[in-house]
């Protein structure tokens, strides 16, 4: 299975998902003109990936801001690592700078609907 990554930009965000490895980094912006769009190929490559992941899968996000339309895209994504947890040990790492309450708040949020390990991770300035 490949790989998926898409480079970065102003509206966004980093991704680099690697099925070899198990490990996946999502990190910067999101607020992409249609969020669906954006990430209805990813959802697509985290369920092909549910059915042959890694022994363990780690997710590392450190988003510095996202609109409301990529935070349900961004929970469904989540979600996805629930079916993944089936065939693998899931972690989730959700990283935020500690003067970004907000960040903290909704990683709070998300670990409580999402029924798989989560761990909040502050980054000190």
């Amino acid at each position: 299975m490949d790989k998926i990554t898409m480079e970065g930009s102003a509206k966004t965000p980093e991704l680099n998902f690697d099925a070899s490895t198990g490990i996946f980094d999502l990190k910067g912006r999101s607020i992409p003109e249609n969020s669906v769009e954006f990430y209805k190929p990813v959802l697509e490559w985290l369920d092909q990936y549910a059915t042959e992941a890694q022994p363990k899968t780690v997710l590392n996000v450190q988003l510095e801001y996202f609109n409301t339309s990529s935070s349900k895209c961004i929970l469904d994504l989540l979600k996805k690592f629930e079916k993944i947890a089936e065939n693998s040990d899931v972690m989730i790492n959700w990283h935020y700078e500690s003067d970004d309450e907000d960040m903290q708040e909704t990683g709070a949020d998300y670990k409580e609907i999402i029924k798989v390990p989560f761990t909040l991770v502050e980054i000190e300035d």
